[in-house]
C-alpha cells in the first residue's frame, strides 16, 4: 500500500523540516501514533532510531503495532526517509516514511518589502509492505491526514 499527501503552509521549510524530521514529534499531530521514544541504536543504523507504538481503531477493531524506525536519510532541509529496522532476526513487512519539503520565495512587489510570505510544501509518502493492516488502514490513514494538517501547521508554527 501507498498513500501520498501533501500539506501547504506559510512556514519556512526550515521549520517544517525541523518538525518532520523528528518521529519524536509524531505523536504530538497524529492520532494514530500512540508513543514514539528513542531506541537503543545498532551499529548497522543510518541514523537515530525510535520506537514508535501505532494504533487504530475503526469502529470495534483495534490494532496497534511496535515498529522500529531508523532515520536513513536526512537532507537538510528538504528531505527525510525513515524506514523499518526491527532488530529481532524475524522476517517483517516494509514500512517506509519519506518527506520532501520544497520552499517557495516570497513573491516580490514593486519595492523591497515582499507582497506575499514565503511558503512550503510538504509531501510525504508512505509504504506498507504488509496485507495485514490494509483494508482498515486506507480509510484510517484518509482520516488521518485530514484531522493531522491543522495539528501539524499549528505545531511547524509554533517553533516546536
Amino acid at each position: 500500500m501507498d498513500v501520498v499527501a501533501d500539506l501547504s503552509t506559510d512556514a519556512v521549510a526550515s521549520a517544517v523540516f525541523a518538525v518532520v524530521a523528528d518521529l519524536g514529534t509524531y505523536a504530538d499531530w497524529l492520532d494514530i501514533v500512540g508513543r514514539v521514544e528513542p531506541a537503543e541504536p545498532d551499529a548497522g543504523d543510518p541514523g537515530p532510531a525510535w520506537l514508535v507504538d501505532l494504533r487504530a481503531q475503526l469502529g470495534p477493531l483495534r490494532r496497534s503495532k511496535r515498529l522500529r524506525m531508523v532515520r536513513t536519510i536526512c537532507d537538510e532541509p528538504d528531505h527525510v526517509r525513515f524506514e523499518r529496522r526491527d532488530l529481532d532476526d524475524r522476517s517483517h513487512s516494509a514500512w517506509v516514511l519519506d518527506a520532501t519539503i520544497s520552499a517557495e520565495p516570497a513573491v516580490p512587489g514593486d519595492g523591497a518589502v515582499p507582497t506575499a510570505s514565503p511558503t512550503s510544501t510538504l509531501e510525504m509518502r508512505l509504504h506498507y509492505g504488509g496485507s495485514l493492516w490494509v483494508p482498515m488502514l486506507d480509510r484510517l490513514l484518509a482520516d488521518e491526514i485530514r484531522a493531522s494538517r491543522a495539528r501539524l501547521i499549528s505545531l511547524v508554527g509554533s517553533g516546536s
